[in-house]
């Protein structure tokens, strides 16, 4: 029998890995410009929000799948942060 909590953990890969390439090309290129902080912020507090509505209510793959996107969005926004420094500093030595 088909267990619709498969399906959930199937659907939290699919979401969490979505984060994957945005999070590889920010780091891998070394910079941020094109992310908009405002969203990642907004993101990663209805992130956090879903963490404890899938731990108060028990449903592992809601709350697997967004502890580990909360923890892709906190990279993300510490990426952005880090080389938006990174690129003003340079900006004021040129």
């Amino acid at each position: 029998m088909f267990s619709f909590e498969l399906l959930g953990f199937f659907a939290g890969a699919l979401t969490t890995s979505a984060f994957i390439p945005q999070v590889y090309k920010t780091w891998k290129t070394k910079s941020a410009k094109d992310v908009s902080m405002p969203m990642f912020l907004i993101f990663a507090a209805g992130t956090a929000a879903w963490i404890i509505y899938g731990f108060v209510f028990w449903k592992p793959p809601i709350f697997v799948s967004n502890l580990i996107i909360l923890m892709l969005a906190a990279w993300q926004i510490i990426l952005k942060i880090k080389y938006d420094r990174a690129q003003a500093l340079n900006k004021k030595g040129e």
